[in-house]
C-alpha cells in the first residue's frame, strides 16, 4: 500500500527522466539523418569557439548555480505546512480527479486492452493468465524437483537440537538458506525459462511482473514459516517468534496474504502505467486494491487468537481493542484516500515502532537466551543478545526517523547548512536521542554484566571456604555498584542531551556544585552516614549473610542502601541502622568460634573418668557427618574451673564454624548427660543441710548459699 502511495511523488522525476530520452533520441537521429552541409559561417565558428575559453566556461557555471539556488525555495518555506484553505483546494482537485477518472475509465480500459491485443496477435494469440499459469507450473516443477534433492537436508533440520544458542543459531540459518533456496528454484524455473524466449514486450512485462508477485508472495510465506513455525508442535522445530501456535498460525497466513495482495496491486499498478492509463486512473484502481488490503487487516485482528479463556470477564477488554484498531485502520486508510500523506506516515510509524521493537525484543531474547536461565528458572539477558537488541532498536527508530523525513519533505542532509532557531532545535533533538540510544546500550550491558555475576553467585558453597567469603563479598559490592552506575549513567545522559540542545552545562555544572555544598551543610547527617558506609565496605566490616552485633543492634545483614543497613534480628525483627550509628562494629560471622560450656559433677566423682567420657564424645561428634564439615577442633575438656558449693566445675570448649555452634553445644550436652548416668558420675544439684532447729543463724546461711548457688547457675548455664 505505501509503495503504491508513492507514484504521485515520483511522476515529475519520470516525466523529466522521459522527456530527456525522448530528447536525446530525437537529438542522435536528427544528427545521424542530416547530411554535411556547406562549411558554417565564421561568425558561428567564432560563437562555437567562445565556448572553448575557460573564462566563459566557468561564468556559465556560476550563473547556472545561482539561478539554481534561486530557483529553489528556502528549506523552511519548502517545509511550511500548508493553510486550511490550501489543503481544502488540494483535495478538491484530488476528490476531482477521481471523479474524472471513473468517469474515463472505461474509455481508458478500452484503449490499454487494444494495446494490449496487438501484443497478442503479434504473439499468436496466447493470452498473457494461460502463459503465467504455465511458467507457475515449471516453476513448481522446480521446486518440486529441489524439494526431491534437499531430503537430507530436509531430515537433517528436523532434527536439529535447538538447546543452546549456538545450536539455534545453527538451525536457524540452515531454515532460512533452505527457504531462500526453495523460493529461488521456483523463481529460476518460471521467471528464468520465461525470459529465454523472445516475447512482445508488453506481454514480457505482464507475465514477468505477475511471476514476480508470486515470487514475492512464496517468499513472504517461507519466511513467517521459518520465524513463527505454525507446526512447530508437529514437526518439534524452533519457533523464533514466542507465541502460541494458534497464534503462529493464525499470523502466519493473513501476514502471507497481505505481502502476496500487496506485491499484485504493486505490479498491478505498474503495468497500468504501461497500457497507458493516466495517473488518476491508476490511484483509484489502487484505492479500490487497498480496500481489499483493508479487510485482510480487520480480519486478522477481529479473529486473531485470544490467550484469556471464555469465561474471563476481560474478553470485553479484547472486544475494545478490536473496534480500535478496526478503526484505526480504517482511519489509515482514509488519510491514504484523501492524499494527507504526511498525517499517514506519522499514524502508520506511531503504531507500527512500538510494535515493532516490544516484538524484536522478545524475538532476539528468545534465541540468544541461555541454557543456565532455563535450568533455575531466571530469564537472564546475554551481552550478545542486549548489543543486538538494542542496536536493531536504534535501527529501527534511525529507520522510522528517515521514513518520516522523507515523507514530510524533510532533508536531512541540508539541516546541516542552514541555521534557523528551529533547524538547532531539531538538530539538537536528534543529536540528544543518538546521545540517549547509546548510553542506553552502554547501561544495558554493564546491567546484564552485573545481574549474570550476581546469578552466578547464587549457589551457596562450602561454608567458611574462601570462594564462599568471595561469594558474599560479590553480593554485598554488585548491587552498589549497579545502583552508583544507574546514577553515573542518568547525569551523563542528562547532561550530554542538554548539551546538544544548545544549554551552556557549565554553568548548571557550577550552580549544581553550590547548591551540592548547601545541601551537605543542611544534611551533615546524610553525607555522614554516606561517607560512613562507604569506609566499612572498603574495610570490609561486614556482608551480606553475616551476622553482626554493634551496641544494642545485632541481627543477619540483608541489605544496603547509600546512607543505611538492614539488620534482621534472630527473633525476626528488623532493625533500620544509619552506618553513622554503628559505631565498633562485632562481625560474629568470619572465619570460626569458639564455644565454652561448664557442667557440675559432684565432688566424689571420677575425674579422670570424666575427662575420658568427653573426650571420647568429643571425637564421635568430630567423626559424625553431621558435624565433621563444620567442626575445627573437637570437643575437649580443659579441667576444673572452680571448686563450687555443691560440686566441682568442668570447663569444655569446642571450636566451629560461625553459626555451627549451637546444635554441637545442645548435642553434646545430651550425649555427656547420657554418658555420665551410665558410667555412675552424678551432676551436682544444690543442697542445704539445716541443725539446730529453728536457729535462725542457720537458716540465714541457707538461705545465702541457696542464693549464691542460683546467681552462679545463671551466670555460667549448663
Amino acid at each position: 500500500m505505501a509503495l503504491l502511495c508513492k507514484i504521485r511523488m515520483f511522476k515529475p522525476l519520470l516525466t523529466a527522466v522521459a522527456l530527456a530520452s525522448v530528447l536525446l533520441c530525437a537529438s542522435i537521429a536528427v544528427a545521424q539523418s542530416v547530411t554535411p552541409a556547406s562549411p558554417q559561417p565564421e561568425s558561428v565558428q567564432r560563437f562555437i569557439g567562445m565556448f572553448s575559453d575557460p573564462d566563459v566556461q566557468r561564468f556559465l557555471q556560476q550563473q547556472s548555480e545561482a539561478a539554481k539556488t534561486a530557483a529553489e525555495p528556502p528549506l523552511e518555506t519548502r517545509n511550511a505546512d500548508p493553510s486550511f484553505s490550501e489543503f481544502t483546494m488540494r483535495f478538491r482537485a484530488h476528490a476531482s480527479s477521481l471523479l474524472g477518472a471513473i468517469q474515463s475509465f472505461p474509455q481508458e480500459t478500452m484503449r490499454g486492452g487494444a494495446v494490449l491485443e496487438r501484443d497478442i496477435q503479434a504473439n499468436g494469440g496466447t493470452r498473457p493468465i494461460f502463459l503465467v499459469a504455465a511458467f507457475v507450473a515449471v516453476g513448481l516443477a522446480a521446486q518440486w524437483l529441489f524439494w526431491w534433492i534437499s531430503a537430507g537436508w530436509r531430515s537433517w533440520m528436523a532434527r536439529a537440537p535447538f538447546a543452546t544458542v549456538r545450536e539455534r543459531m545453527i538451525a536457524l540459518a540452515a531454515r532460512l538458506l533452505w527457504a531462500a533456496c526453495y523460493v529461488l528454484s521456483f523463481g529460476l524455473g518460471s521467471i528464468g525459462f520465461f525470459l529465454m524466449f523472445q516475447w512482445p514486450p508488453v506481454i514480457r512485462e505482464i507475465v514477468v511482473g505477475y511471476l514476480f508477485a508470486i515470487v514475492i508472495f512464496r517468499l513472504a510465506s517461507a519466511l513467517f514459516e521459518v520465524f513463527l513455525a505454525p507446526k512447530a508442535e508437529e514437526e518439534n522445530r524452533f519457533r523464533v517468534v514466542p507465541i502460541t501456535g494458534d497464534a503462529a498460525g493464525h499470523w502466519a497466513k493473513r501476514l502471507g496474504y497481505l505481502v502476496g495482495w500487496y506485491a499484485f496491486g504493486w505490479v498491478t499498478i505498474r503495468l497500468l502505467g504501461a497500457l497507458g492509463f493516466s495517473d488518476p486512473a491508476r490511484q483509484l484502481v489502487a484505492y479500490c486494491l487497498g480496500l481489499v488490503l483493508l479487510v485482510i487487516g480487520i480480519e486478522a485482528v477481529w479473529r486473531r487468537p485470544s490467550r484469556l479463556s471464555a469465561g474471563q470477564a476481560s474478553r470485553i477488554g479484547l472486544r475494545a481493542r478490536n473496534w480500535l484498531w478496526t478503526v484505526y485502520f480504517v482511519a489509515v486508510w482514509l488519510l491514504w484516500v484523501v492524499g494527507a500523506m504526511k498525517l499517514f506516515w506519522i499514524a502508520v510509524v506511531c503504531a507500527a515502532l512500538p510494535g515493532a521493537i516490544a516484538l524484536t525484543k522478545a524475538s532476539v531474547d528468545n534465541i540468544l537466551r541461555s541454557s543456565a536461565a532455563e535450568e533455575d528458572g531466571h530469564k537472564r539477558g546475554t551481552v550478545v543478545s542486549v548489543i543486538v537488541e538494542r542496536g536493531i532498536r536504534a535501527a529501527l527508530i534511525v529507520g522510522a526517523i528517515v521514513l518520516l523525513a522523507d515523507a514530510l519533505g524533510i532533508r536531512l542532509t541540508q539541516m546541516t547548512m542552514q541555521d534557523s532557531p528551529a533547524l538547532r532545535l531539531v538538530r539538537g533533538l536528534l543529536s540528544a536521542g543518538i546521545i540517549l540510544l547509546v548510553l542506553d546500550l552502554a547501561w544495558n550491558v554493564v546491567k546484564v554484566l552485573i545481574d549474570r555475576k550476581l546469578g552466578d553467585t547464587e549457589a551457596v558453597l562450602e561454608v567458611g571456604s574462601e570462594r564462599e567469603r568471595r561469594r558474599t563479598r560479590i553480593r554485598t559490592l554488585l548491587p552498589i555498584l549497579r545502583n552508583f552506575l544507574m546514577i553515573l549513567f542518568v547525569a551523563i545522559a542528562i547532561m550530554m542531551a542538554l548539551s546538544s540542545l544548545g544549554v551552556e552545562i557549565g554553568p548548571l555544572i557550577a550552580g549544581a556544585g553550590v547548591v551540592g555544598v548547601a545541601i551537605g551543610f543542611g544534611a551533615q547527617t546524610v553525607v555522614k552516614d554516606v561517607i560512613s558506609g562507604m569506609f566499612y565496605l572498603l574495610d570490609d566490616a561486614f556482608r551480606v549473610g553475616e551476622y553482626i552485633q554493634s551496641g544494642s543492634y545485632k541481627g543477619t545483614v540483608e541489605s544496603f542502601s547509600l546512607r543505611s543497613i538492614k539488620l534482621r534480628h534472630h527473633r525476626g525483627a528488623v532493625y533500620i541502622v544509619p552506618f553513622s550509628e554503628l559505631g565498633a562494629v562485632q562481625n560474629m560471622s568470619r572465619d570460626w568460634v569458639i564455644e565454652k560450656m561448664t557442667i557440675t559433677i559432684t565432688y566424689d566423682s571420677d575425674i579422670d573418668k570424666a575427662r575420658k567420657i568427653i573426650k571420647k564424645i568429643g571425637l564421635e561428634l568430630f567423626e559424625d557427618p553431621e558435624f565433621k564439615p563444620t567442626t575445627i577442633e573437637p570437643l575437649k575438656m580443659q579441667g576444673i574451673d572452680s571448686l563450687g558449693d555443691s560440686g566441682l566445675l568442668l570447663r569444655m570448649k569446642v571450636m566451629t564454624l560461625p553459626g555451627q555452634q549451637f546444635t554441637l553445644k545442645r548435642r553434646a550436652l545430651r550425649m555427656i548427660h547420657q554418658a555420665f548416668n551410665e558410667n555412675g558420675i552424678k551432676l551436682a544439684v544444690p543442697t542445704v543441710q539445716v541443725s539446730g532447729g529453728k536457729d535462725d543463724a542457720v537458716a540465714a546461711a541457707a538461705q545465702q548459699t541457696l542464693a549464691a548457688h542460683n546467681a552462679a547457675a545463671a551466670a555460667n548455664p549448663a
